[in-house]
């Protein structure tokens, strides 16, 4: 969740002063990995779900404010658009039925959501973007009341200096301008977050980068933007571009971009936020009054506020978060690849997925990302998004193999050997990676069953099929059931 910042005006020297703080928190950072005692006693699973506002129609409903004073719970925040709302939810350790447990909280507080939603007129879509969203929804009069959407717009305009350009060719082709960050609020993701040791991070962070190319390939749920069919997740190269600070010059000249899936593996959480620091001026710059040195050294653990603010506008697909929780510090890596829904179910399939990998290929004797290059796994992302479970993705040992091969007799078998290590209950595992199977083996995803289902609808125009495709969704996402059972059109 992003941090509130107030409205204001930056000066030249808030931006120099913002710079040497931000570098002073480095240093700090830095002393903390080399001398503190990080929080790690056992792992645990938390993380955050964006969703979509729509009306009885299924159009979009620009609402946030109203449905959040209906919610009125702590765990509820804005997003970037004002048909955007997110849920935070705490972790929760993965042992014996955690996972299902986690299942149930999510499924509850997303229940009670839609519940008070409802008499304000609005209802809640897990779906990685939006299908009824047309381009007139996504302007600066629809970005959220929250002064931080209004200063991060700003800041990302004034660094490019003209209007943000978007295009995807797909299986069909986006061709537009736009004078807003809005189009970035039709990106609704699911972040799955793990909290590791400092030593353990580097692993874990090169882990979670070599399977995000299968990672979005499992879950795709974005083909349809702007009523357009255009890659299976969508949400990958309109994210890309619709925070991207660089005009055509600064692209060509190769500086990096802020949605960055990075470009080499590391060997500390250091080179993340020294990257971050390095490559990347500010965006917000907004100076605290302590001294986190002085804070040190007094033996109270600093927040490192300027560096955390500054890591929170560079996004990359697997970020570095580091977090203070009851005057101790810690760590996670923070999973920003996949998309939101199609159910409850789903999302929960998709977790244990990610999780148990990650108990697994961090620890591997010799670590997958030591037998293949970092280009390869940036390349397996974008394959992924482009084509789902139709991609062929690399892998170490058996080359390039279309991805639900190489989900179903390479990665699912990890996955359950590192839920068994997780101590997940025998029952729970295999309902959540059944349903990983039974995708692979049907080739349905949320976005193979929304091209289908619009498919179908050949003889309506485009929006009004959209329209109708996004109501069944609804109704196939409240019972909670996972998409390669839901029927076909």
């Amino acid at each position: 969740m992003g941090r509130d910042v107030p409205a204001m005006v930056f000066s030249r020297d808030d931006r120099r002063r913002y710079r040497e703080k931000v570098r002073r928190c480095l240093d700090v950072f830095a002393m903390m990995l080399r001398e503190s005692r990080f929080e790690f006693d056992r792992p645990k699973a938390g993380l955050e779900i964006e969703l979509n506002l729509v009306d009885e129609r299924g159009e979009p409903a620009m609402k946030n404010t109203e449905v959040l004073a209906a919610i009125a719970q702590p765990d509820w925040a804005t997003e970037l658009g004002q048909f955007n709302v997110e849920i935070n939810v705490l972790p929760e350790a993965l042992e014996e039925d955690g996972a299902a447990r986690l299942e149930k909280v999510i499924r509850d507080r997303l229940n009670h959501a839609e519940e008070r939603a409802r008499t304000v007129g609005g209802h809640m879509v897990m779906v990685g973007i939006l299908p009824t969203l047309r381009e007139s929804d996504v302007h600066e009069g629809t970005l959220s009341a929250n002064p931080r959407y209004k200063l991060l717009n700003e800041q990302i305009f004034a660094a490019r200096g003209e209007d943000l350009h978007l295009s995807i060719r797909g299986q069909e082709i986006l061709d537009t301008y736009a004078d807003s960050i809005t189009p970035e609020a039709a990106c609704t993701s699911l972040q799955l977050h793990l909290q590791v040791s400092p030593a353990a991070f580097p692993a874990h962070w090169n882990a979670a980068q070599a399977i995000a190319g299968p990672q979005v390939a499992l879950a795709a749920n974005s083909p349809f933007l702007f009523g357009r069919r255009l890659w299976q997740e969508t949400r990958i190269p309109l994210f890309e571009q619709a925070t991207d600070t660089r005009p055509a010059e600064l692209k060509t000249q190769g500086v990096r971009p802020r949605v960055w899936f990075g470009e080499r593996w590391i060997t500390s959480v250091f080179d993340l936020f020294e990257e971050n620091v390095r490559y990347f001026p500010a965006l917000l710059p907004l100076c605290e009054e302590t001294d986190p040195r002085e804070e040190l050294e007094r033996g109270v653990t600093p927040e490192l506020s300027e560096l955390t603010l500054h890591n929170g506008t560079v996004y990359r697909w697997n970020r570095p978060v580091y977090a203070v929780v009851d005057g101790t510090p810690h760590l996670r890596v923070e999973n920003r690849v996949l998309p939101a829904g199609p159910s409850v179910a789903d999302v929960a399939a998709n977790a244990a997925f990610y999780y148990g990998l990650m108990r697994v290929l961090p620890h591997a004797g010799r670590p997958v990302w030591t037998r293949m290059s970092f280009a390869a796994a940036e390349d397996n992302l974008h394959a992924a998004a482009r084509h789902g479970l139709e991609a062929r993705l690399y892998w170490p040992g058996i080359g390039e193999v279309a991805a639900a091969e190489l989900i179903l007799r390479r990665l699912l078998p990890l996955a359950h050997q590192g839920l068994d290590e997780w101590r997940v209950a025998p029952q729970v595992r295999d309902r959540l990676l059944g349903i990983v199977e039974q995708r692979c083996l049907t080739g349905t995803t949320g976005a193979s069953w929304q091209i289908d289902t619009v498919e179908a609808m050949g003889d309506l125009d485009r929006h009004e099929a959209l329209r109708r495709m996004t109501l069944r969704y609804i109704d196939h996402m409240h019972a909670n059931q996972p998409v390669h059972t839901w029927p076909a059109p």
